[in-house]
């Protein structure tokens, strides 16, 4: 059974920083772009990072530009998003996800484009 965990989440004040976790198991994804997306209440999920399967190249949101930066670890199976300068904006359901196609060259932005999925973790940003 393939599955995504996430985690790190948690509740901090504005200004301050989470490094949340994607680990992976039943599969490797080292082969696969890995995105991180967004929920919050009474709002569509987005975009908030892509990063390619090889590591080299990234997508990012225009309102997390110079604040997040999303990393992977093939390794370890993990993909991580390093969020700083948090802000109360930022609050919402944070959620993983791994495109099914092999070595694509796009970074999807779209979460219809994303085959498999984490459950989630909840970042809460306080002013």
């Amino acid at each position: 059974q393939v599955q995504l965990v996430e985690s790190g989440g948690g509740s901090v004040q504005a200004g301050g920083s989470l490094r949340l976790s994607c680990t992976a198991s039943g599969r490797t994804f080292s082969s696969n772009n890995m995105g991180w997306f967004r929920q919050a209440p009474g709002k569509e999920r987005e975009v908030v990072a892509v990063i390619r399967w090889t590591g080299g190249n990234t997508y990012y949101a225009d309102f997390v530009k110079g604040r997040f930066t999303i990393s992977r670890d093939n390794a370890k199976n993990t993909v991580y998003l390093q969020m700083n300068s948090l802000k109360p904006e930022d609050t919402a359901v944070y959620y993983c996800a791994a495109d099914g196609r092999d070595y694509s060259i796009y970074l999807k932005t779209g979460p219809l484009s994303y085959d498999y999925w984490g459950q989630g973790t909840q970042v809460t940003v306080s002013s």
